[in-house]
């Protein structure tokens, strides 16, 4: 009996470009802290010093989000079934990026960046979630082995 499963066309879209959307928080967590001065020269001081001032524990939020989310991309085109904990791993990540921005620092990001941050982590959070529900779905289908 053949069990395979076709792999349907719209996975390789979604999954290319997730990979394209999820490559950027990596590169963006990675040149931050990295103190790249190419990057960091679309920041003002003030908007740098509170970026490269987060606590280890943010950061360490940032890096889950950021690289889960990458890594939920390659496993998504890979037809991995691990699809589905990468981007969990990478929801958790992104709720303490989301508390630390915007819970314990909402007023201080919002006199440094305008409600940019707001509208970014909605956006973050529904493509991740749409990822997420996205990827089990093709778990449930048999496409992710």
């Amino acid at each position: 009996m053949n069990d395979a499963v076709k792999t349907p066309w719209h996975l390789w879209l979604i999954g290319g470009l997730s990979l394209l959307w999820n490559a950027f928080p990596a590169v963006d967590f990675t040149l931050t802290n990295m103190h790249s001065e190419f990057w960091l020269a679309q920041y003002t001081d003030a908007q740098k010093a509170f970026v490269l001032g987060a606590p280890a524990w943010s950061n360490i939020c940032w890096a889950l989000g950021g690289f889960g989310s990458l890594l939920g991309s390659i496993l998504l085109l890979a037809r991995s079934r691990h699809a589905v904990t990468a981007f969990l791993i990478s929801a958790v990540g992104l709720a303490g990026v989301t508390y630390y921005q915007l819970v314990q620092n909402g007023e201080t990001l919002k006199k440094l960046l305008g409600d940019v941050p707001l509208y970014v982590n909605i956006t973050i959070w529904v493509v991740l979630l749409a990822l997420l529900f996205y990827a089990r779905a093709m778990k449930a289908k048999g496409v992710l082995r």
